[in-house]
């Protein structure tokens, strides 16, 4: 019997005992029901019932599964749902079974920790001052230990900033303010959180595809994210906060799921807070909210279920949520910055009419002298405006170099290719390796989400939304390797839909 759908059994005084299919004997059951889905036990383990004697009885109570309504299936709320794991004991063994997105995550974690120790030193280096641990969230992070405030996001103190939002950097703040600013020990312990944090996406992965595609899907789904190249490289290489970014992601998207059979009013409000820590980490993922929320929304009013109430509440939360942050950079810059005041040098960096690379270091105030230089006379807010009106008149002048460039940027970011030029690859010598690793799972991952639009269109709707949505922003402005790291679960979920039950 699979460990993770135990049968739901009903226990009477009979005397017997019975063996079925890919079960062990059950003395004395009433009702065995397997779930329809369980493709491991057979055609008949699907709904099977046996009465064990003249006192059996089920007295009624039990209703037929098609007479449920959908509210009342387990999972994420129909027919065609997967019914919660849960820990159930084994008639042989006093002790419950783990559920196998436990096993997941201590492989995820041990295989991502041994990266880390080979890894870490690379956050200590000490040039720039130490500009290679976290980069700007360092900086922040620093400003913040120190008393400074939010402020000073690159070289040296140059006040307030709206460079980042607050969630990660006060998280690594804590972190330099117990173990040390910059020290081996912070480095440590921020990686290992990092890791952490991409080895327990594997529970929101398990139960995703588990909803959408079934649970052989979902095991390969949960084993795949376990091992997948990206997410054990990059949060042992990196401290940033793609990997929270990539776990609330998960979190909103399977809530989403759910929500499509919910008007409760706390699960909405839940969703909403779990946008605003998602914006309050990384805007970009808002990116997705509108149309993931209009497709929840669409599917209750087609059941003739309340759905502008709780839609209310979500965004209610949400605004309540960031809105200290909006009030803060309001006080600060005299200006409205709702989030990140970045967008303009982000949209100068992808044009400027340099195309050597994907991210041309010269084009910001990061190692250019001139350019830090400029960032420090005229201050934060008016030197975002500068770079600003300088892509803008730069897209102006030359749209078919933008057209160009926002499908060369899009490309790169789905398969890893940029440029064969000799120059370009001593910079990135990965590239060989990667380009043919990431094209195949973005077709694997087109392919998978294909076959799920033919079975079930509305279904497959927030994966597509996902994936078109969320990356849009860097087709116009600049692509990094990194930036689609936060997709990569929903990759990995629909390459694993494509394993035939």
């Amino acid at each position: 019997m699979d460990t993770l759908w135990p049968a739901v059994v009903t226990t009477n005084s009979a005397p017997a005992s019975v063996v079925m299919p890919c079960a062990q004997k059950f003395p004395g059951p009433t009702v065995v029901r397997y779930p329809q889905h369980d493709s491991n036990c057979g055609e008949d383990n699907r709904e099977m019932s046996q009465h064990m004697g003249p006192d059996s009885d089920r007295s009624g109570s039990e209703e037929p599964d098609s007479e449920r309504s959908d509210s009342e299936w387990p999972g994420s709320g129909g027919p065609g749902s997967f019914p919660e794991v849960k820990a159930a004991r084994d008639p042989a063994s006093p002790y419950p079974r783990v559920a196998p997105y436990v096993f997941m995550i201590l492989a995820a974690l041990a295989v991502r920790l041994a990266a880390v120790a080979f890894l870490y030193p690379e956050q200590l280096d000490p040039f720039r001052d130490h500009w290679r641990f976290a980069y700007e969230t360092g900086r922040v992070a620093r400003s913040l230990a120190q008393g400074q405030g939010f402020s000073s996001p690159l070289y040296e103190p140059t006040g307030p900033t709206a460079w980042l939002t607050p969630l990660f950097p006060a998280l690594l703040a804590a972190v330099f303010k117990l173990f040390g600013i910059y020290s081996k020990t912070s480095a440590l312990v921020m990686l290992s959180l990092d890791c952490a944090i991409s080895a327990l996406t594997c529970v929101p992965v398990f139960f995703i595809a588990r909803h959408s595609f079934g649970q052989r899907a979902a095991l390969w789904a949960g084993w795949l994210w376990a091992f997948f190249p990206y997410g054990i490289y990059f949060p042992a290489e990196r401290i940033w906060e793609t990997w929270l970014a990539t776990l609330l992601l998960c979190l909103i998207f399977l809530l989403a799921l759910k929500l499509e059979n919910s008007a409760s009013l706390a699960p909405w409000a839940a969703y909403g807070l779990l946008w605003a820590l998602a914006a309050l980490n990384s805007p970009v993922a808002l990116s997705v909210l509108p149309l993931l929320s209009g497709w929840i929304c669409c599917r209750l009013r087609r059941q003739a279920r309340p759905w502008l109430r709780p839609a209310a509440v979500s965004a209610l939360v949400l605004v309540a949520a960031v809105s200290p942050w909006f009030v803060r950079n309001y006080r600060t810059f005299h200006e409205f910055v709702p989030f990140r005041d970045t967008l303009g040098l982000e949209l100068y960096v992808g044009n400027n009419g340099d195309t050597s690379h994907w991210h041309p270091d010269a084009a910001g105030p990061w190692h250019n002298d001139a350019e830090y230089a400029e960032y420090k006379q005229l201050g934060e807010l008016a030197y975002m405006t500068r770079k600003k009106n300088q892509a803008v008149e730069f897209i102006a002048h030359h749209p078919g170099i933008f057209i160009w460039l926002s499908l060369r940027r899009a490309a790169y970011l789905w398969t890893g290719f940029w440029s064969l030029d000799r120059n370009y690859l001593r910079q990135e010598p990965l590239d060989l390796a990667n380009i043919p690793f990431l094209t195949t799972f973005t077709v694997l991952a087109l392919l998978g989400l294909r076959r799920a639009f033919r079975t079930d269109a509305p279904a497959a709707a927030p994966y597509a939304i996902v994936l078109l949505f969320f990356p849009a922003i860097y087709y116009v402005t600049h692509p990094e390797a990194y930036y689609l790291r936060p997709l990569d679960p929903f990759v990995v979920i629909l390459a694993a839909s494509l394993v035939k039950p």
